[in-house]
């Protein structure tokens, strides 16, 4: 039987994902309107990198932030799946919230004020949240509920 309530957090983050690509493609506009980028002039095959250097330090970090959601995020997607079909607990459903909670603070940070301490801390604390989930995991496919 498949536990819901533990798909609801990658859901969540889909949604968050979501709302993060739609805030960086407004501003990767409203940037390349505001210093004269013309696309229509640049060479085939550009990619969104190359506006890197065109744009301003703000406008990029949204870009470098929905980055990050497309990365370690594609490990907890598997991960809440495999706990809500073979069995997870109440911790396993706060612990995923709680790794939803410190992404969502974390692009909240990197793309409004991008200071490093402060994302690392919040990237390491969503890690171990993470870490937590992969162990159980792998605990309740091997058949331990420790």
């Amino acid at each position: 039987m498949v536990q819901v309530e533990m798909l609801a957090p990658g859901a969540a983050l889909v949604c968050w994902s979501l709302v993060v690509l739609i805030w960086m493609t407004f501003t990767r506009f409203a940037g390349m309107a505001n210093t004269g980028v013309d696309l229509s002039k640049s060479p085939p095959g550009g990619r969104g990198q190359d506006l890197e250097k065109l744009l301003p330090a703000k406008t990029v970090w949204k870009a470098h932030n929905f980055t990050h959601l497309m990365e370690q995020p594609t490990i907890f997607y598997p991960t809440i799946l495999i706990l809500a079909l073979a069995g997870a607990s109440s911790v396993d459903v706060m612990v995923a919230w709680a790794y939803v909670g410190l992404r969502v603070v974390h692009s909240l940070w990197q793309v409004l004020v991008n200071r490093i301490p402060v994302r690392v801390m919040l990237f390491a604390v969503s890690t171990a949240c993470l870490v937590y989930l992969a162990v159980r995991a792998l605990l309740v496919t091997l058949g331990s509920t420790a």
